[in-house]
C-alpha cells in the first residue's frame, strides 16, 4: 500500500510540476506582449436626434478640441422609406433628413445642426471630409466629380472661406482646384490645410489656413503627381513592385506631433509617411492580399498620448480597426473583423475620429449610415 500511495504521490506531484510550468511558460509569454488599447462599444452613447431627423451615410467624422464629436453626413443618400415624412405628399409620420452637419458633445448630447446650399459658396454634391481646426472653424469637402472646392465655416455655420470652385479640376498639378478631395487635417504648428485630394486627383495638397493660399502638392514616394499612370488589375496589386502613383481614392491625411504625414492610399492597399515638405519616408500595406476594389487603409486616428504611439486604421474592406505601432508601422491588434450591423459588428467603415480621452468614433456608408463609439477601456494584453 505505501509503495502504491508513493507512486501515486509521485505521479501527482509531476503533474503538478507541469501544470505550474506551463503557467510560468504563459505568464511569461504575457509579460512579453505589448501592452495594446482596449475598446469596447457603447452603443447607446448619443442621444436620438430632435425634429424626427434621420442621418444618410456619413462621409467625414472630427473632434473638435472641446471633445465634441461632429459628424458630416450625405442627407441625398437616405432612402424615401427613411424620409418618408419629408415627401409630397408625406407617406409615413417618419423622417426627415437632417441637416448635414451635427454637432454632439463628450456625452452624446445632440448640441447643433446646420449646413446645405446658400449664398457665396458651392456646397459639395456628396458631402465627405470635414475637420475642426483649434480655432473652432469647420473645414468641408465634398467626393463627387465636380466636387473641386474646400469650404471653412465657423461652428456655427458662418460662411469664411472657399479654395476652389466646382466642375473646374484640371488635373492633379493644377493648383487652384481640387479633384474630389477626401481627407482634411489642420496641421496647428504650422497653420497649414493638409488635403487628401482625392478621389478624381492622386496626391496631397497643402494650403494656407488664413488665406487658402496654395503651398505645395506631391504624390506616391514625393514625386510629381502623374495622371497618366495606369493600375493593373486587383489581382497584380497584391504582389511585385508596389504601384508607381497614388491610387483613387487617396482617402486619408494625417499629421501627428512629431511631423510626420500620414497618407491613405486606399485602394492600393498602403500608407505612405512623408515629412512636412512631402520627402518620402516609408510605406507599409496593410492586408495587401484584399482583392477587393475598396481597398483596406480609409482613414486615419492616433493615440491621444503625448507620443502618440498607436497609429488606428480603419480597415473598411475587412471591417476591422487595425492597431499599429506607429514607430515600427507594425500591427500590433486589431478590433473587428465580423460584417454586420449590431455592435461588435462592422459593416462599412469609412471615416474615423479619436477624443482625448482615447474614445474612437466610426462613421459608416453605403448601408451602414451610422456614427457610432468604442469606449477606450484602458491598456491591456
Amino acid at each position: 500500500m505505501r509503495r502504491k500511495a508513493w507512486a501515486f504521490g509521485g505521479a501527482g506531484a509531476a503533474v503538478v510540476i507541469i501544470v505550474v510550468a506551463l503557467v510560468e511558460r504563459h505568464a511569461a509569454a504575457q509579460a512579453g506582449r505589448p501592452q495594446v488599447p482596449l475598446f469596447e462599444p457603447d452603443p447607446l452613447w448619443s442621444q436620438a436626434l430632435p425634429n424626427k431627423w434621420v442621418t444618410g451615410q456619413v462621409g467625414g467624422l472630427a473632434v473638435d478640441s472641446h471633445d465634441n464629436l461632429w459628424v458630416f453626413h450625405r442627407p441625398a443618400t437616405i432612402p424615401d422609406g427613411e424620409k418618408a415624412a419629408s415627401l409630397v405628399p408625406p407617406q409615413a409620420e417618419c423622417c426627415i433628413p437632417a441637416p448635414a452637419v451635427l454637432e454632439f458633445d463628450t456625452n452624446g448630447k445632440f448640441l447643433q445642426a446646420w449646413g446645405g446650399a446658400g449664398q457665396g459658396y458651392e456646397w459639395p454634391a456628396s458631402e465627405h471630409g470635414i475637420f475642426v481646426d483649434d480655432k473652432d472653424n469647420v473645414w468641408l469637402s465634398g467626393n463627387a466629380k465636380e466636387d473641386n472646392q474646400i469650404l471653412k465655416f465657423t461652428n456655427k455655420g458662418k460662411f469664411l472661406m472657399q479654395i476652389g470652385h466646382a466642375g473646374k479640376n484640371r488635373g492633379s498639378n493644377d493648383t487652384e482646384n481640387l479633384g474630389g478631395p477626401a481627407g482634411l487635417f489642420l496641421y496647428r504648428k504650422t497653420n497649414e490645410l493638409f488635403v487628401a485630394d482625392g478621389y478624381f486627383n492622386h496626391r496631397v495638397i497643402v494650403f494656407d489656413a488664413d488665406t487658402g493660399a496654395y503651398k505645395r502638392h506631391w504624390g506616391a514616394y514625393g514625386k510629381k503627381p502623374d495622371d497618366s499612370l495606369k493600375f493593373p488589375p486587383r489581382a497584380q496589386l497584391v504582389q511585385g513592385p508596389p504601384p508607381e502613383g497614388f491610387n483613387n481614392p487617396v482617402h486619408a491625411v494625417l499629421v501627428t506631433n512629431d511631423d510626420l504625414v500620414y497618407v491613405a492610399d486606399r485602394s492600393n492597399n498602403r500608407l505612405q509617411v512623408f515629412r512636412l515638405d512631402g520627402t518620402f519616408i516609408k510605406e507599409v500595406f496593410i492586408s495587401r492580399n484584399t482583392l477587393q476594389n475598396e481597398g483596406t487603409v480609409h482613414a486615419f486616428a492616433a493615440s491621444p498620448d503625448k507620443e502618440q504611439k498607436f497609429l488606428y486604421i480603419a480597415d473598411g474592406s475587412n471591417k476591422a480597426i487595425r492597431v499599429v505601432n506607429r514607430q515600427t508601422l507594425e500591427m500590433v491588434s486589431s478590433v473587428g473583423g465580423h460584417a454586420g450591423h449590431n455592435a461588435r459588428e462592422f459593416f462599412h467603415i469609412h471615416s474615423f475620429a479619436t477624443d482625448s480621452k482615447g474614445n474612437l468614433f466610426l462613421g459608416e456608408v453605403n448601408n451602414g449610415q451610422r456614427y457610432y463609439k468604442y469606449a477606450f477601456k484602458g491598456m491591456g494584453r
